[in-house]
C-alpha cells in the first residue's frame, strides 16, 4: 500500500516510525514532515490546511490511505474532502472531530448523556461571562472554545489572572475566532491521565495510559505548553480506574456521537482527571495526542497500519491489538523562550549520539544539510525499558547527549509514577 500521513511533529514522527515497520506498506509520504520524518518518508512540500493540493497529490501518487493527523485539518474537514474525492482517509469527519473543535459542543454533549465532568457555564459574549465569573472563586478554568493548539486553557490561581485571561480571549482576542466563545469551569484537583482510544464508532478498544506534563517548568510551575513529556505505563493508577474511565466516560461519549449522527471513527482521546469524586472529563481530542503517541506507539505490538484499516472497515471488535510490558518516558527538548517567543534556526548537535533512545522530531527542519530548530517543542526523547526507573534514565541521558544554543527541559518527568 501507498499512505500519505499529514502533519510535522512529533505526534506524526511517532506514526510515520510505527507505519514504517509495516510490511504492507511499499510507499510511505509525509505532507509537509520535517527534519527527522524525512529519514523514514518522503516529505511533500504541501501544508496541513491546502485541501486541494492533498487530493490532487493523492491521486497523482495512487496512494491507498491518508492519515490525518493533527486538530487543525480534522476540525476543517480533510477527511470529508478527500472521501468526496474517492479518496479513503484515517480520522474523524468534521461533524464527528467537532468534539475537539468546540469545547462548548463537548461540554454541552456530556452534560445532555450525564458523563462526567466539572460544572461549567458557556458564553459567547463578554459582558455575562465577565459578570458570571465575578461570581465565582479562584482557582478557576478559562478555555477558548475553539483549537488553540493547546494554550487556550488557562487554570487561574487568581481573580485577576482570571480576568485577564478572558480579557485576552474575548475582548483582545489573541485566539482569534477559536475564542469568539468561552467555557468557565471549576478547578477539579487530582491527578490527571490521557486516555487514547481506538473508536469505529460504537466499539471502542483503549490504548494503554499514559501521562502528560503541560506546564514548562518542573514541579508543574509556570504556564502551559502542549506538552513537556509523558510516561506509560502508569503503576501508581490501578487498573479498575482505567476500566472505570472506558465504562463512564469513553464508552458512553462514544455511543452518544452515534445517538448523535455523529460517529467517531478514528483516534479519540480523553483527558481525565482522578478526583476523590471519581474520574471526570477535562477534555476529549479527535486525534493521537502529542506528546503521549511518543510514548504509546513504542508499546504498541500490533501492526498499526492494520489498525487503521479495521476502525476504517468497521471490523475493529476483531482486530487483535498487543501491547508491550516495556515502559516508555518521553522527554520533551524545547526552544528558549517556549511556551513564549522563541528563535528558528538553532543548529542541532549531538543527534548522533544518541544511544538507547528513539528521538522523534517536532519543530525541526533541514538547512544547508543541518537538522536546526523550527519550532517550540524540538525533540521528544523516547526511552524504552523494563520500568519507568530504566526507561527515564535512558531518556535523559540521551537528552544530555544532544544540543543547540538555549535548549531546556523538565527535569522530572515521570516522577509521580516513581513517589
Amino acid at each position: 500500500m501507498r499512505v500519505l500521513v499529514i502533519g510535522r511533529g512529533g505526534r506524526e514522527h511517532a506514526i510515520v516510525w510505527a507505519l514504517s515497520k509495516s510490511p504492507k506498506i511499499s510507499k510511505l509520504f509525509c505532507a509537509p514532515g520535517n527534519g527527522g520524518i524525512a529519514g523514514l518518508a518522503e516529505c511533500v512540500p504541501i501544508t496541513e490546511l491546502q485541501f486541494e493540493e492533498i487530493s490532487t497529490f493523492a491521486k497523482e501518487q495512487a496512494i491507498d490511505l491518508v492519515m490525518v493527523a493533527p486538530d487543525d485539518p480534522l476540525a476543517a474537514g480533510l477527511v470529508d474532502h478527500l472521501e468526496s474525492k474517492g479518496i479513503e482517509a484515517f480520522g474523524p469527519r468534521a461533524n464527528a472531530a467537532i468534539i475537539e473543535g468546540s469545547k462548548v459542543f463537548m461540554k454541552e454533549l456530556l452534560k445532555k448523556y450525564s458523563i462526567p465532568t466539572a460544572t461549567y457555564e458557556s458564553f459567547d459574549a463578554y459582558e455575562p461571562a465577565i459578570a458570571y465569573l465575578r461570581s465565582q472563586t479562584a482557582p478557576i478554568v478559562i478555555k477558548a472554545d475553539g483549537l488553540a493548539a493547546g494554550k487556550g486553557v488557562t487554570v487561574a490561581q487568581t481573580m485577576e489572572e482570571a480576568e485577564a485571561a478572558l480579557k485576552d480571549i474575548m475582548v483582545d482576542q489573541v485566539f482569534g475566532k477559536s475564542g469568539a466563545s468561552v467555557v468557565i469551569e471549576e478547578f477539579l484537583t487530582g491527578q490527571e491521565m490521557s486516555l487514547l482510544a481506538f473508536v469505529d464508532g460504537s466499539t471502542v478498544r483503549l490504548m494503554v495510559p499514559s501521562q502528560d506534563h503541560k506546564p514548562v517548568f518542573d514541579n508543574d510551575k509556570g504556564p502551559n505548553t502542549g506538552g513537556m513529556g509523558t510516561y506509560s505505563p502508569l503503576p501508581h493508577i490501578p487498573e479498575s480506574i482505567v476500566q472505570e474511565a472506558l465504562v463512564n466516560i469513553v464508552q458512553p461519549t462514544a455511543d452518544a456521537m452515534v445517538k448523535e449522527g455523529r460517529p467517531f471513527k478514528g483516534v479519540l482521546y480523553a483527558g481525565l482527571i482522578l478526583t476523590p469524586n471519581g474520574v471526570k472529563t477535562i477534555e476529549f481530542n479527535a486525534r493521537f495526542g502529542d506528546p503521549e503517541t511518543q510514548v504509546i506507539l513504542p508499546r504498541l505490538k500490533t501492526d498499526l497500519l492494520d489498525i487503521f484499516l479495521a476502525i476504517n472497515n468497521g471490523t475493529l471488535a476483531e482486530q487483535p491489538i498487543e501491547w508491550s510490558e516495556e515502559a516508555a518516558v518521553c522527554v520533551i527538548v524545547a526552544s528558549p523562550g517556549y511556551p513564549g517567543p522563541y528563535p528558528k534556526g538553532l543548529p542541532i548537535t549531538g543527534l548522533d549520539q544518541v544511544k538507547d533512545s528513539l528521538v522523534f522530531h517536532a519543530g525541526t527542519a533541514i538547512e544547508d544539510g543541518q537538522i536546526v530548530t523550527n519550532g517550540g517543542r524540538v525533540l521528544g526523547i523516547t526511552g524504552i525499558g523494563k520500568d519507568i526507573i530504566e526507561a527515564r534514565q535512558k531518556a535523559y541521558a540521551d537528552a544530555d547527549r544532544i544540543h543547540f544554543d538555549g535548549k531546556h527541559y523538565r527535569t522530572d518527568i515521570a516522577m509521580k509514577a516513581l513517589k
